[in-house]
């Protein structure tokens, strides 16, 4: 499917978005490309099959794809089949991977020296009891993969602990069993998700838990309003990006005693509430990023 035909050059010879749910910022991409006059190609990954064996498949999906699937995985094989066939894919296999992984994007951040929560890993319940009994309660364990705050838990205690380390054995999910432990950052309650479009952030806004709950997340009912970007969190903002190796992101951000602290990264970013909240056209200023790489 192919919108906004027009004199103006495309962003390449084919400039194409592949996903696997229209979501409202699906939509929105549309709309700012039908605003600036720019071709692009339209691909639902459900309905997509690859020749991986083919010499070439710029032809089909151009020499710049935005993917933007919701399944981590799904994503992450796309975006690896595209750059194997010599496209640039935004963001790229290195930096979906590392941000899909709540490890890797510790493991990165720390790298970095970019200030994130103290983190744990072990892979057996005894060995994440005694991580709980080092760290002290309460604290906060995840699953590794996994978004939309979805089985994160907060552990006040030692029989909490217990009751869900037993439920993530007996799940019969390996991913579950690599137990990412993480310190109760003493905050308010709200984090700071920023917007990173390339060297840039684009919006910062605040998400505020709703009552009687802890998470942050706007899909479990948080609500936003207008964060400053200060010196302070753009320097984390950016350099956390650039650990992960940059490209759209969201970068989340936590307000502690010693400053702010990132805590995760995403790849695939939902940026309705940032956009809506900020009045910045977020949309367009993705548009507007892969128009200038494409000219490299």
């Amino acid at each position: 499917m192919k919108i906004g035909e027009s004199e103006t050059p495309s962003l390449a010879r084919t400039f194409s978005i592949i996903f696997d749910r229209t979501r409202w910022e699906e939509k929105a991409l549309i709309k700012a490309a039908k605003r600036k006059r720019i071709k692009i190609n339209l691909i639902d990954a459900k309905n997509t099959s690859f020749d991986i064996t083919s010499e070439d498949l710029t032809e089909h999906y151009g020499e710049i794809v935005l993917q933007r699937c919701i399944s981590y995985f799904r994503g992450l094989h796309v975006t690896a089949i595209l750059e194997k066939k010599g496209m640039k894919v935004v963001n790229s296999f290195d930096t979906t991977s590392i941000c899909g992984n709540k490890m890797l994007t510790s493991l990165a951040l720390s790298k970095a020296k970019v200030p994130t929560p103290k983190t744990f890993v072990a892979f057996t319940p005894e060995t994440a009891l005694e991580i709980l009994d080092e760290i002290g309660y309460p604290a906060v364990i995840k699953p590794v993969i996994g978004s939309w705050g979805r089985l994160v838990s907060p552990i006040r205690d030692r029989a909490t602990a217990e009751a869900i380390l037993e439920h993530r054995e007996l799940m019969g999910n390996s991913l579950l069993q690599i137990h990412y432990i993480q310190e109760m950052v003493k905050r308010p309650p709200r984090d700071i998700r920023t917007i990173v479009v390339g060297d840039e952030i684009t919006a910062a806004i605040y998400r505020s838990s709703p009552s009687g709950s802890w998470r942050t997340n706007v899909a479990l009912g948080a609500t936003t309003t207008v964060c400053p970007i200060t010196s302070e969190l753009e320097d984390a903002a950016l350099k956390a990006a650039k650990a992960v190796g940059g490209g759209i992101l969201a970068v989340d951000l936590m307000e502690s005693p010693k400053g702010n602290v990132v805590h995760e990264i995403n790849s695939t970013i939902e940026f309705r509430g940032a956009e809506s909240g900020t009045g910045v056209d977020i949309a367009s200023k993705i548009l507007e990023y892969l128009t200038k790489i494409s000219k490299k």
